[in-house]
């Protein structure tokens, strides 16, 4: 590291010379390898190993499992199509077939994602001379695993474009934002183009070379789509039981089909203290209350999925661990994190149940209650103060 650190300031540019994004470039390289030297001059001082480029570096190492699993989904769905695999749930037959194929679909996407994103920070860094933000090192793993693998790469590059512009740099940038930037991707894609992003040929790469054909039968749709459209029987018919959705060896998002690997990435943010625990367990139970309503009510057979069977399949989890935890656009106050994240599992079971349009309610969800954050922070925070007020003027 050593010689690595003596290169890096034999080449350093000046931060007054003639192209300012050349520092930026540097520092923003400079500064993920080592920790920066320099304190604050004003404000608050924090003395602490952690700043927030390895706090983002750690969500990146929990989004590894989903990305990993994704990868050889997306080839085991493909050859699962072509039938050159007859059975889903032979996992293992053809595994670096399925792993590459899956490799050289997604890798495109996460590499448009991060060259768009970090070339519009650097510009944004650049042009308002100060280092670059964090915040997309995050972002940039996020948009790819929230979209479906036939997702064309332009598509990719302009609704990166927009969620780190629209969402996030005419707020002022990292931590100024009020909506998750990779949700305001994929909400941009999802109404601007929306059969990139719904209906059944999405999901599954079926691209066929001479010779190929797809199996009988074919769909493509994945479980959320077929108990919308035929409730618990079309669910079954499609053998996605609640432990295949949980493994998660099913059509979908990239990053969102397994449960499994979300959990372990959950594990991770817990254990390190990144992400709240009060917002993942609020929005599960808060999905978990709302599914077992809609059991009780038992109005049309997608009502009748149980609690459990709604909280595996679609983005559901992944939306909870990863989504609805950012630090930025969530509740600050703990007790008002409970009632947001309670809130989003509410909303994202009701909108997935009652429109079948937007069967992916948490999307929505969280970005509504991303909205409603500062206001449940603000009536948490005059409760206390009224309270304690009330306390003074007992005492007194």
């Amino acid at each position: 590291m050593k010689a690595l650190d003596n290169f890096m300031q034999k080449i350093k540019p000046k931060a007054d010379g003639k192209f300012p994004l050349a520092y930026t470039v540097w520092d923003g390289m400079y500064t993920l390898f080592f920790v920066p030297g320099h304190t604050n001059k004003n404000g608050v001082h924090i003395r602490d190993g952690i700043d927030l480029k390895r706090t983002m570096v750690m969500v990146i190492f929990a989004l590894i499992p989903s990305l990993l699993f994704g990868i050889y989904n997306v080839g085991h769905q493909h050859f699962l199509a072509l039938g050159e695999v007859t059975n889903a749930n032979h996992v293992c037959d053809m595994f670096m077939d399925k792993f590459i194929f899956g490799a050289l679909k997604v890798l495109p996407i996460i590499i448009v994602s991060y060259g768009v994103g970090l070339g519009v920070e650097f510009i944004f860094a650049a042009f308002n001379r100060h280092a670059i933000q964090e915040g997309f090192l995050v972002s940039g793993m996020l948009i790819p695993l929230v979209l479906p693998v036939d997702v064309p790469l332009w598509m990719v590059g302009v609704a990166t474009i927009f969620a780190v512009v629209i969402g996030k740099e005419v707020f002022g940038g990292t931590g100024m934002n009020i909506v998750n930037v990779a949700l305001t991707a994929r909400a941009f894609l999802f109404f601007a183009y929306p059969t990139k992003m719904s209906g059944d040929e999405v999901w599954i790469n079926t691209s066929l070379e001479e010779g190929q054909q797809l199996v009988d039968g074919f769909s493509g749709a994945t479980p959320l789509a077929q108990a919308v459209k035929g409730g618990t029987e079309a669910l079954n018919t499609m053998n996605a039981s609640v432990m295949e959705s949980f493994i998660g060896f099913i059509p979908g998002s990239i990053g969102e089909t397994s449960a499994l690997a979300i959990g372990l990435g959950a594990l991770l943010l817990l254990i390190t203290g990144i992400a709240s625990w009060r917002i993942m367990l609020s929005t599960f139970v808060g999905g978990y209350v709302m599914a077992l309503l809609f059991n009780l009510w038992g109005a049309n057979p997608f009502m009748e999925l149980t609690p459990l069977h709604q909280l595996v399949i679609g983005g559901f989890a992944f939306g909870a661990v990863f989504m609805a935890t950012d630090p930025v656009t969530g509740s600050q106050t703990n007790t008002g994190k409970y009632i947001y994240g309670f809130f989003i599992g509410v909303f994202a079971i009701m909108i997935r149940v009652f429109n079948p349009a937007y069967p992916e309610g948490v999307m929505l969800a969280i970005l509504f209650m991303n909205i409603m954050a500062p206001l449940i922070d603000h009536y948490v925070v005059a409760a206390n103060i009224k309270r304690r007020l009330k306390r003074v003027s007992v005492k007194a």
